[in-house]
């Protein structure tokens, strides 16, 4: 934001015909918040994301493999019981991708992308350091011969100070990191190629997840669980040390404007204007030109969607332009962008409810399981890696062969709009929770008549959902990137993090109040989710309460998707400056005439 002084010189020479006097005089107060010119076109590209492609692989290696092993760790070293060791799981989830807005926010308004993922990574080191320092020591865990809820004192608060840490940090690296990729690419130009980072991105994640679920899962599982944590650590703390090696080839984009602030001047104008008349053309508001921005290389052209925000851009008698008393019609579309992304958003949290099933239940699920393979026994967290090696296949011939044939029929730089991407995800985590509900039907009729059936009958739903999360993930993020307004990618990007933190937290919700409601009506007068023993619950009328769920949320989310209005790529074009003695006037008051420039509908 502007300092006192600053604003005091601008809006001083507002009113002068000299609009060369005006630029100047901004361009000195802005600082170090004037954003560059062109990118350099030497930096950026695939060399610099090479960079972040080698964190992602080395951070999701410790990411997953305590993901889906954490809830075995809580219920056989932590003495949890099966209820508190899936909601411990899904609210750190939660809570991890929850603050991911604060590393979008701090990444948009006060750090680099860059710094703030540095930043972010030294707390998440820090925390899997405190969680390999428990995991080892004996001191920090409860007696073998205490059943439940045994954590207390000073055990539980390294046990909790260190998620809270692990959470904060991977939050935070996660708000920066895939807009600090995406910033490697210029939008206009490099349209195809941005679309191929987000693919890249996904499989990145998806080889270093493979060997988390395999190599560090079976080392936690069969060794010790401190050595998992341990190799965590190392993974991570390498793969931050090649993302500061990588600095030299990064396009750095300096922090604006405070995006929080931004959206509030919006609606707090729109309120106080909201008893003046609204105008008959958008071309009767307020808005600057390019030049004299000082948040972004984007204007926004207007659109007739919330049309009672444009009240904060009227420019009323007898005032001049001047923060929290007029905001630009960019300004305005910013809000508005962010408001038509909220339905998408929250029309994804069912799914990313049922991701939370796959990394808590199916786990347990999977240890009730004949888990060998010949003479070897395979971890029961480590039957994620089947949708993980399926991803690991499908992406690359998504990226090499589908986009290249959808883009001749549709025309479209990634094939298919990113909506449609999300949308066959949504089918498809519907038909993953019924499959599961089915198979867990059918391992439990053989545990009746004592056969463990093979822990690969949990490859049907594992390898449906992986695929859905292919779609999903992806076209979220590329979703947010490339609607968000330019001092908001950060933040934007974090919005998929966020559906999934909300998912998380829904499954937790979830399960206490499904346990509370079936505790009361079953005959047994026991919920289905109750106890230790994944035997005498009834997690497959669970999951088919989640298929039933998504089915009505992908109607929901139809309606949604039709709904919204994609933004124009090339905005700027649609926006002209007249000269100053063209300019209406605002409710007939020539003393705005020479501070009101306006925009082309």
């Amino acid at each position: 934001m502007f300092k006192a002084s600053c604003a005091e010189n601008i809006f001083s020479q507002l009113y002068s015909p000299q609009v060369s006097s005006f630029n100047h005089g901004r361009r000195e107060c802005q600082g170090k918040l004037q954003l560059p010119g062109p990118m350099d076109k030497k930096k950026g590209g695939f060399t610099a994301s090479s960079f972040i492609f080698v964190l992602l692989a080395l951070d999701s290696m410790g990411f997953v493999a305590n993901m889906v092993s954490m809830v075995l760790y809580f219920m056989y070293v932590m003495k949890f019981d099966l209820a508190r060791s899936a909601n411990t799981v899904t609210n750190f989830m939660g809570s991890t991708f929850l603050l991911s807005l604060i590393g979008g926010f701090i990444s948009d308004t006060y750090l680099s992308r860059f710094t703030t993922c540095l930043i972010f990574g030294a707390v998440e080191i820090l925390a899997l350091v405190l969680m390999t320092i428990q995991a080892y020591s004996k001191h920090l865990h409860p007696k073998l011969s205490c059943m439940s809820s045994c954590v207390d004192g000073g055990m539980a608060f390294m046990l909790y100070a260190s998620l809270c840490l692990l959470a904060l940090g991977s939050g935070g690296v996660r708000g920066a990191l895939p807009a600090l990729g995406a910033d490697q690419f210029n939008r206009k130009e490099e349209a195809k190629s941005l679309a191929t980072f987000f693919n890249g991105f996904m499989l990145s994640s998806t080889l270093g997840a493979t060997i988390g679920v395999t190599a560090i899962v079976y080392v936690s599982t069969n060794k010790a669980w401190y050595w998992g944590f341990f190799i965590s650590t190392i993974a991570t703390f390498v793969g931050f040390a090649v993302l500061a090696i990588g600095k030299p080839f990064y396009r750095l984009q300096i922090p604006g404007d405070s995006p929080i602030i931004r959206i509030v001047q919006v609606i707090v104008v729109a309120i106080k204007n909201r008893r003046l008349p609204q105008p008959g053309s958008p071309q009767e508001l307020y808005e600057i030109s390019e030049k004299e921005s000082n948040y972004s290389e984007e204007k926004i052209a207007h659109t007739d969607q919330f049309r009672f925000l444009d009240k904060a851009a009227i420019l009323g008698k007898d005032t001049k332009p001047q923060q929290w008393v007029v905001c630009t019609v960019t300004q305005v579309e910013e809000v508005k962008v962010l408001t038509r992304m909220l339905p998408i958003l929250f029309s994804t949290i069912i799914m990313n409810t049922c991701l939370a099933q796959l990394q808590t239940f199916s786990v347990q699920q999977g240890s009730a399981m004949n888990r060998h393979l010949g003479s070897f026994e395979v971890p029961a967290p480590s039957v994620p890696v089947i949708p993980l090696l399926f991803m690991s296949i499908l992406i690359p011939i998504y990226e090499f062969f589908f986009v290249p044939f959808a883009r001749k029929i549709t025309n479209h730089p990634a094939g298919i709009t990113q909506l449609q991407r999300v949308g066959v995800g949504l089918v498809l985590s519907v038909i993953s929770m019924a499959v599961a509900g089915i198979v867990e039907v059918k391992r439990k009729n053989q545990v009746h008549k004592d056969i463990k059936i093979s822990l690969f009958w949990l490859s049907f739903q594992y390898a449906i959902f992986g695929i859905a999360d292919m779609f999903t993930l992806v076209g979220l993020l590329e979703f947010f990137y490339k609607e968000a307004p330019a001092g908001m990618k950060s933040l934007s990007t974090s919005f998929t993090w966020l559906s999934l933190a909300f998912g998380y937290f829904l499954s937790s919700i979830f399960v206490d109040v499904i346990n509370a409601v079936t505790k009361r009506i079953a005959p047994s007068k026991q919920g289905w989710l109750h106890g230790l023993d994944i035997n005498e619950n009834n997690v497959h009328l669970f999951y088919w309460f989640l298929a039933i769920l998504s089915c009505i949320n992908f109607a929901n989310y139809l309606y949604w998707a039709s709904w919204y209005k994609y933004k124009t790529d090339e905005p700027a074009s649609k926006i002209q400056l007249k000269p100053l003695n063209q300019i209406p006037l605002i409710n007939g008051d020539p003393s705005t005439q020479d501070s009101v420039i306006k925009t082309n509908e």
